[in-house]
């Protein structure tokens, strides 16, 4: 058995049986490898940030990792933006590169590059395979440690995959993740009933429908107040559940909403920081005399840290949940919070929401956050194009759920070659396009950082028309079915009629 083979086999058998791919030369003996591992199923992107956003999505829907197979280090690199944006979520993904061969190394050839180096900017593990006898036992670490710290790397040198001599490894056993100690939770038990108070909520707590209820029964017991992370990896949400407000993005809205609170409880979370710098502002919205507690960070239990909280500090509280309510289908032309009210009463049962529209998402969680169940995913870590390739992954994740991409047209173009491989894996995604021709997102901080223009030449760089995108014919090149919607009513009729019909459909939303 080559080291490929092993390396395939391994990996199926610790429970990774789908990789995203965009190969290279170095990487053949891994395609020719999937045929003597048929378990292992190969989804075929046209570009790297394709393939790693695509695992992302998978990750945060399955709970376990995908593998992506990237070319040598231009490979890697065109796949950084949305590894950035997996290992802010947390996202448990194995990554194999692959390599020139051990003795090609030392020539210095024109794609030759520290792979190692910028594969740890994203990796939370790095590992070069250095013989074919090392490969699956190298792998079965990838998957344990991807499990456990989100990125793994795996580097596959050209000649450790073709020679032969390996031998698949068994999975490694993963520890659960930990418990917050009995103590501690019994010290922040103390201050959930004194002064001004914010339950602090991410990661695990937000993407599970128990984690939600217990931190709600905390509110409801003690009177603390409950915020959500401005941008988190998955939530549930839907009727039944608590209405949880996320932590505003701008920064003045942000330390607006944390005003006044003198203890900040973090529960699956990181303290919140602004995104960006600007000028006389702190970098965080946590005020200077407020004391942060961690009850769970990522990578810990916190559903079971809420859950023991929960039953110290408010026995026999009930929470309060959300009834089922969805709006009224709007008429008229199209803005964001028509579209959005669109998007809220249509909105199928179990439906996954991949959201990037940016600034045209104005009105979309408060319209819809009140329907029928459902799984929201944000975009993490801020690099955007994230949000087609995402929807790629969730998909192959959960192929008997509606997958439905909220985009915004500027970042659409990023990784619009996804819109292929939703066509070739006939993917059940249907994408709504947010054109309102423009990089709306940064008019916006033009004026908040202070560099606001009335110049042409810096409205040019912001502007998305002249030529103007046509995202319907770019869609029917690739294979998707697209149609444009200039009123709510068109809007509507078009997302029936795309949620009724199985895979990928894309509908245009004309914003003014």
């Amino acid at each position: 058995m080559n080291g490929a083979q092993a390396l395939i086999r391994t990996l199926v058998d610790a429970g990774v049986d789908v990789c995203f791919s965009n190969p290279g030369t170095s990487e053949m003996h891994f395609v020719a490898a999937l045929d003597d591992v048929p378990e292992m199923r190969g989804v075929l992107t046209l570009f790297e940030g394709v393939a790693t956003g695509a695992a992302d999505g998978y990750a945060r829907m399955a709970g376990r990792p995908a593998a992506t197979l990237l070319h040598l280090g231009p490979g890697l690199g065109n796949g950084l933006a949305n590894l950035h944006n997996a290992r802010r979520g947390g996202a448990p993904l194995v990554n194999v590169v692959g390599d020139h061969a051990r003795s090609h190394k030392r020539l210095d050839a024109p794609l030759e590059s520290d792979i190692d180096a910028v594969a740890g900017t994203v990796s939370g593990w790095v590992r070069r395979s250095l013989s074919p006898a090392d490969v699956a036992g190298d792998a079965a670490e990838a998957v344990a440690m991807a499990k456990k710290a989100g990125v793994a790397t795996l580097i596959l040198p050209a000649d450790v995959s073709w020679e032969d001599g390996a031998e698949p490894a068994e999975p490694l056993h993963v520890r659960p993740r930990p418990h917050a100690a009995p103590s501690l939770i019994e010290g922040i038990a103390t201050v959930l009933t004194g002064e001004e108070t914010v339950l602090f909520l991410g990661g695990d707590v937000l993407a599970s429908p128990e984690g939600q209820l217990a931190a709600a029964r905390v509110a409801a017991g003690t009177g603390v107040r409950l915020v959500a992370e401005t941008f988190p990896a998955r939530t549930a949400r839907g009727a039944g559940l608590p209405d949880l407000h996320r932590l505003p993005y701008p920064p003045e809205m942000a330390m607006a909403a944390l005003k006044g609170t003198k203890h900040l409880v973090l529960a699956g979370a990181t303290a919140p920081v602004h995104f960006f710098a600007y000028p006389g502002m702190p970098g965080h919205p946590v005020p200077e005399d407020c004391t942060v507690h961690v009850l769970s960070q990522p990578g810990e239990n916190g559903v079971a840290a809420l859950e023991a909280l929960a039953e110290l500090a408010a026995p026999g509280a009930e929470p309060q949940v959300m009834e089922r309510e969805t709006p009224e289908l709007p008429s008229g032309p199209l803005n964001p919070r028509a579209m959005a009210a669109v998007v809220g009463a249509l909105l199928p049962e179990g439906a996954i929401v991949v959201d990037e529209a940016l600034t045209s998402g104005a009105g979309l969680t408060e319209l819809t956050s009140a329907g029928p169940r459902h799984d929201w995913l944000s975009l993490t870590g801020g690099a955007i194009g994230d949000g087609l390739p995402m929807a790629l992954g969730a998909a192959v994740a959960c192929p008997d759920r509606p997958v439905i991409g909220i985009q915004a047209d500027g970042s659409a173009m990023y990784t619009i070659s996804a819109l292929w491989s939703y066509a070739r894996e006939q993917a059940n995604i249907t994408t709504i396009i947010c054109d309102n021709g423009s990089y709306a997102i940064l008019e916006h901080e033009l004026t908040r950082v202070g560099a606001a223009s009335d110049g042409e030449r810096a409205r040019k760089l912001l502007d998305l028309t002249g030529p103007a995108l046509d995202f319907v014919s770019i869609a029917q090149g690739m294979g998707v079915p697209a149609s444009r919607a200039e009123t709510a009513e068109e809007l509507a009729e078009q997302l029936r009629h795309a949620l009724a019909e199985p895979g990928p459909h894309l509908v245009v939303a004309t914003l003014r």
